[in-house]
This record gives structure tokens, sequence and C-alpha cells, in this order.
């Protein structure tokens, strides 16, 4: 087996975790895959992968060498990507992170268009709502729903969406209805694990900026699932439009304190500030930027 093969199945061996999903993602077989690793490490007379019966994990050689065949696969993606700009067409595969939510609801419809427009191009999505680093863990964008922090980032806005607290109507049949910001000290709430403040809940009011620390009985590391505790009567919870909205506009839950606004927040397309963007990136966020000039939750 070629060099390059070999380097391209021992990447995508840690990308994946293990061979038989390498193998999947490379439509080869595992014993195929297995054997490119097996040549790659003798050809270098080092081991790269410590194997168990239960996991993979890289030998310090391993991480020094899989850190620059992950450029070097980069930089050739990048160079195949030259041949699509002067017609505007995308190749190659685009790694994007997107929340779970928002990724499941308002990204998910829209894959199979963008690669519709760019037959060449190949989209591996991964859902997940903590923050991870685009550079060190091999992805090309993200999109976030937060404020920009990190300056070695680009990021353009998309869309925006505003955070809204509400609860079941059963909910408030049964413990009634907060008439101020200090009331939700006395309350249920349905917590949202990353949410920036954490417990202090902080609004904008008619008489100024007002916040109160809140006690939760439910904690959850995904939108939906505090969405669910919240139609189910479990507690008052704080979420964005782009959730809740439809509920909202149904009954099924109702906006509590409308006159305390939560903030509103940007979602944005990020990606490495690199001085030639590639245009697997440039046209995603171009499409995406398209795709939410009218947003559904607005109203």
């Amino acid at each position: 087996m070629d060099r390059f093969r070999e380097i391209e199945a021992f990447v995508a061996v840690v990308d994946a975790g293990s061979f038989v999903k390498a193998a999947e993602a490379l439509n080869a077989s595992k014993a195929a895959v297995s054997r490119a690793v097996l040549e790659l490490e003798a050809r270098l007379g080092a081991r790269l992968l410590q194997r168990t019966t239960r996991r993979l994990s890289l030998t310090e050689a391993g991480r020094e060498y899989y850190a620059r065949c992950r450029q070097i696969l980069g930089e050739l993606e990048e160079a195949d990507g030259v041949v699509g700009m002067a017609s505007g067409q995308a190749v190659g595969t685009l790694r994007i992170n997107v929340p779970v939510s928002f990724g499941i609801l308002h990204l998910a419809p829209l894959w199979g268009a963008l690669m519709a427009r760019h037959p060449g191009l190949e989209i591996d999505v991964t859902l997940a709502d903590r923050q991870v680093d685009l550079v060190d863990e091999g992805y090309d964008m993200a999109v976030r729903i937060t404020r920009p922090a990190d300056s070695s980032l680009v990021y353009r806005r998309f869309a925006t969406t505003r955070v809204v607290m509400c609860a079941s109507p059963a909910y408030l049949a049964r413990r009634g209805t907060p008439q101020s910001v200090a009331e939700l000290a006395r309350h249920e709430v349905v917590a949202y694990t990353y949410k920036a403040g954490g417990d202090l809940w902080r609004f904008d009011t008619p008489h100024g900026t007002e916040e109160v620390m809140t006690h939760a009985r439910l904690r959850a590391n995904n939108g939906e699932t505090c969405r669910a505790a919240a139609l189910d009567g479990q507690g008052i919870v704080l979420q964005p439009t782009f959730l809740v909205s439809e509920d909202l506009a149904t009954g099924r839950l109702v906006e509590i304190l409308p006159d305390c606004r939560g903030p509103e927040i940007g979602i944005y397309a990020v990606y490495p500030s690199r001085r030639h963007l590639s245009m697997k990136v440039r046209v995603t966020v171009d499409f995406l930027a398209a795709c939410f000039e009218q947003t559904p939750w607005a109203s």
C-alpha cells in the first residue's frame, strides 16, 4: 500500500476512534485498514497506536505524527479545492461542528441543498453543545450560538435568537405565575448546563438590570431535554426562540415576565483565521447566510 493510503488510514483510525469505524469512513475492509497502519508503523520503525481490547490511544510519537499528517491531508484537500475556485464549486470533505438542537431542527434539512449545489462537496457533521477546539480537533468550521470570545477565530453572524423565560400552563396553574424577577427564586427551574452565568439569571427590565439566583431541580446539557421537561410541567426554562417559538405560538408554553428580556444572542459561522479561506468553507458560510435571511422564529 502506498504511503498516502497508509497515512489516510492512520488518520481515519485516530479520527474515528476505532478500526471498524475508520473502515466504514474509507469504504474499505477492517483488515485493509489494519494492515495499512501496521505497514506504516513498520516503515517508520515506531509504534503510533496503543491497542487494547477496549480502546485505542496515541503514543507520543503517534501524537506528533498525527498532527503532521492532519496538516498534510488538510493542505492536500485545500489544493484540490483550488481547482473549483474559478467555477465557484467546492470539493472535498467539510468537517463542521454544530449545536445539537439547532443542528437537528434548523441545519439538518439544509445539507442536501448545499451538496446539490456543489456535487464535489462531502459534509461530515458532528453535533455537540460543548465548545470544540476547531484546530486541535480538526474541524473546518463550526456553528456557534454565543457571544464572540476567541479572537483567533473568525465569526460571521448569520442569524440571531432571543432567550425567553417560559413554562407550561400546567406548571403555572400549580405554582402560580411569577410577577417579578425576585419571585423566580421560589420556583422550580430546569437549567441548561452550558448557560453563561450558571444559576444566576439576569434580565433587562423596565427598571434596569435585575438578577436572581435560581435553584434547579433538573439540569441538562441539551436544550431539547430542557424543553421537554418544561412541556411536562417540571419547571421554568430559559431557552432560545429558535427552540421554543412554536410552543409559545401554540400555547404549549407561556412566556413569563415578557417585559424582562433575556439576552439576544448571535448565531455565527466560525472558522480559523486563515489567510486563504478554502472554497468549501466559503460556500458554506455564504449558503447559511442566505438561508437565514429570514428566520422562522423571529416573530
